[in-house]
């Protein structure tokens, strides 16, 4: 009997991890349910950005339908106004709510003010946590200690405490909310660019680039922020989930956007009263659908880029 090469082995060993490998990354697939998603916020936003050329009735008007009803004292058949909320019929789609609105309308048009908050809200975040955290994670020293200790502060404030204390101070406009979510995203969106950058920085692209004597703040945009930017594409994902679901939560308290219609408002409208939604359960099922499809296209979506990025540092 031979003996084995040594060589042989290893070369072996190595072809079986590099096709183990490649395995992996032929059997990573975003999937369906990823471009479904995809397609209903896509869906979504596209209906929101063109509600004021599509054909959709005035969400503040009042509308009156009438029906055939027999005059008691006369005996005959006379059209009478019907008493809202009125059910879904082919004038009314999605049904009109107690003051006679169309509900289809108002849902949208409170998506536009529900998905502006959503992406202000993150938009924020990104651009003040996003840089702040990979300056902290490629500097390091005291700067990166101090951004660290802002982030643990930020994140251990109770963020209804400072939603409440932002808005009592200041007012319920579009900005101030988006400004207030925007802030309680700042930490998470640093600590993960942080984490990453930290991962990166000590790569072989980033040493060569040190080595060549490029300047720190082109290592950073050059080689370290088209990196990070793809975890945090996927987390910008889940945050923005979170912040309509949060200006969902501040609606309820009474604490949402002063002027104009948003989901959060329209559930807490409809679900005001339960003789209405006993009676009118179309009212708020239909900001209720929009909300739970939208939160839930948008953490699937995000969770599938994660997933297939591979991000594991979002803890650090």
């Amino acid at each position: 009997m031979s003996p084995t090469n040594p060589t042989n082995v290893a070369d072996v060993e190595i072809a079986a991890e590099a096709e183990t490998g490649a395995d992996h990354v032929v059997n990573k697939r975003l999937g369906f349910g990823f471009w479904v998603s995809v397609g209903w916020i896509v869906f979504i936003i596209g209906i929101a950005a063109l509600a004021p050329v599509l054909p959709l009735k005035d969400p503040d008007a009042n509308f009156l339908v009438l029906e055939e009803r027999e005059n008691p004292i006369t005996g005959r058949m006379q059209e009478a106004p019907v008493q809202p909320p009125y059910a879904p019929s082919g004038e009314h789609w999605f049904g009109a709510d107690q003051d006679a609105r169309d509900v289809m309308s108002r849902t949208i048009y409170g998506a536009r003010v529900s998905l502006t908050v959503g992406f202000a809200a993150i938009a924020f975040g990104i651009v003040f946590g996003g840089p702040l955290g990979m300056i902290a994670g490629f500097v390091g020293g005291w700067f990166d200690r101090a951004i660290s200790y802002l982030f643990l502060v930020l994140l251990s404030f109770p963020g209804l405490v400072l939603a409440i204390l932002i808005t009592a101070l200041v007012d319920r406009s579009l900005f101030t909310i988006s400004l207030t979510l925007g802030i309680l995203s700042i930490a998470p969106v640093g600590r993960l660019a942080r984490a990453q950058t930290l991962v990166f920085a000590e790569r072989e692209f980033v040493m060569a680039a040190r080595t060549l004597g490029a300047k720190p703040f082109r290592i950073l945009t050059k080689e370290l922020l088209p990196n990070v930017m793809i975890p945090m594409a996927a987390l910008a994902l889940l945050g923005m989930a979170v912040a309509i679901v949060a200006e969902g939560g501040l609606a309820f308290l009474g604490l949402s956007i002063e002027k104009g219609s948003t989901w959060g408002k329209l559930i807490r409208t409809y679900t005001a009263s339960s003789g209405d939604l006993e009676s009118s359960p179309w009212m708020a099922f239909t900001p209720i659908g929009c909300l739970f499809f939208t939160v839930v296209a948008l953490n699937y979506a995000g969770d599938k880029l994660r997933d297939y990025f591979d991000v594991r540092e979002l803890m650090l």
